[in-house]
């Protein structure tokens, strides 16, 4: 783990995902970035140093120009605090599209993880509208944690894998590893059997454990667990095992794998009260 980004809206949930994230940069010696996007109206014109050009709605202006001198403050303050830390912190100020200035953040750090704070089925706050919260769960090039409430990653000691086992989760795994190798936590893969889709016990234990052996897996456990959906499945057996964190993966705009259809990701993110970690595989 390189680099972890935290979009940062000075929100409580932010602050949240911004803990999270400073015990895992420690654990892992990495950077830690913060990036807080100010979406302006069209009918306002900033600069790239990010001043504004006076015209009509003066005072909408004005109070914009507080709002960046606001954050520029904040940020500055960040940065003294978090000077000499075990990693190395920096923070990004920029306008515009808060989906594609995550976006185009993760892809000029190259960010290994990215967390986010969420308010769930509620609501999101400012930068962490719905729309675009679900757009980087669907589409990043790295995998995403999603948080509702204080976090410690002391805490995260079981992990929730809940997958149809195919090929292509295989191309998630070796990422959900990492995470378990920096936490020193157990991984409980498991398979929802739903009406809609059910399969034979004994056929998902031997799938799950080809699956072991063709990863490498250690320190896991396997599972098959029966419920009306998936969503639901997914919640109530990481509740039933008092799981610390649900892990998932996904394929972008077509919805999640064979087990995890439709809208999945953000259902379960948005209805888990635990962590959410999602990635989107690789074709």
């Amino acid at each position: 783990m390189k680099s972890i980004l935290v979009p940062y809206d000075f929100s409580e949930e932010a602050e949240y995902a911004f803990e999270l994230a400073q015990e895992l940069a420690t654990k892992a010696a990495c950077k830690l970035k913060l990036i807080h996007i100010i979406e302006i109206p069209t009918s306002q014109n900033f600069n790239t140093m990010g001043e504004v050009s006076m015209g009509e709605n003066f005072i909408d202006k004005i109070y914009m120009v507080d709002v960046v001198n606001k954050r520029k403050e904040q940020f500055k303050k960040l940065e003294e605090t978090h000077s000499g830390k075990a990693y190395k912190f920096s923070t990004n100020l920029s306008f515009g599209n808060p989906y594609a200035g995550i976006s185009g953040e993760i892809t000029e750090i190259g960010a290994s993880l990215v967390i986010m704070g969420s308010k769930g089925s509620s609501g999101l706050e400012e930068i962490l509208i719905g729309s675009n919260t679900e757009k980087v769960v669907r589409h990043s090039a790295c995998p995403v944690i999603t948080v509702k409430g204080p976090v410690s990653s002391t805490s995260i000691k079981k992990i929730v894998f809940a997958s149809d086992f195919s090929e292509n989760s295989k191309k998630v795994i070796k990422k959900l590893k990492t995470l378990q190798d920096l936490l020193g936590a157990e991984i409980r893969l498991v398979k929802i059997n739903t009406p809609n889709s059910f399969e034979k016990s004994i056929d998902s234990m031997e799938k799950i454990s080809a699956f072991i052996q063709s990863n490498n897996l250690e320190n896991v456990g396997i599972d098959v667990f029966n419920a009306d959906s998936e969503e639901e499945g997914i919640n109530e057996f990481a509740d039933f095992i008092e799981a610390d964190l649900i892990a998932m993966s996904t394929h972008g705009r077509t919805g999640f794998l064979h087990l995890l259809g439709g809208s999945i990701a953000e259902d379960v993110v948005n209805s888990s009260k635990k962590p959410v970690w999602t990635m989107k595989f690789k074709k």
